[in-house]
């Protein structure tokens, strides 16, 4: 009984890592894990937005969170993964430097952000999470977006179709092991 108490007042978490910091999502708003595969750049997107990409036949825009939250840019990409989201109802991908875990984290770890950061981040940032050892860094991601943001990458992703490997604008394929 205690055990599935415990479990209702736990909250399934989805850890990622940027720039050396942890950071986590709610799993419900996490719906695929991928390896970076072809981006294709988009003329005149916002400088955080990476390009799309082709995910079984739909065109997926990619923002990359490390522009997003003006941390320095991480040229080793081994490890990144391209996250799929669900933001204010529109599927998105989000790179990350690594997907670590998922974790049941205790409602009762998670403090609200201290003021002076909630300012910073805007509404984005929902809490801290604390463990023996570790903070996360929690985020809502229905709220990583501005309303203008969310309807300027609608439209990125409507106008834009990825080409061929090696065409203008693409990215390397780092779908391979040892890229």
């Amino acid at each position: 009984m205690y055990e599935e108490r415990q479990i209702k007042n736990d909250m399934k978490i989805v850890i990622f890592k940027l720039a050396d910091e942890e950071f986590g999502a709610p799993i419900h708003q996490v719906h695929e894990i991928l390896r970076l595969i072809e981006i294709t750049r988009v003329p005149r997107a916002p400088r955080f937005i990476e390009g799309v990409i082709n995910l079984r036949g739909k065109v997926i825009p990619v923002l990359d969170l490390r522009r997003r939250f003006d941390l320095p840019i991480n040229t080793n990409v081994a490890q990144h993964r391209i996250m799929e989201v669900e933001v204010e109802e529109q599927i998105i991908g989000v790179i990350v430097d690594a997907v670590t875990e998922v974790i049941s984290l205790p409602v009762d770890a998670i403090e609200p952000p201290p003021p002076m950061i909630a300012d910073i981040a805007g509404e984005y940032l929902t809490g801290v999470g604390k463990l023996p050892g570790r903070i996360i860094i929690l985020l809502n991601f229905d709220k990583i977006l501005t309303t203008q943001e969310a309807r300027q990458i609608e439209s990125t992703s409507l106008g834009a179709i990825p080409g061929p490997a090696g065409a203008p604008g693409a990215l390397p394929n780092h779908n391979q092991e040892g890229d």
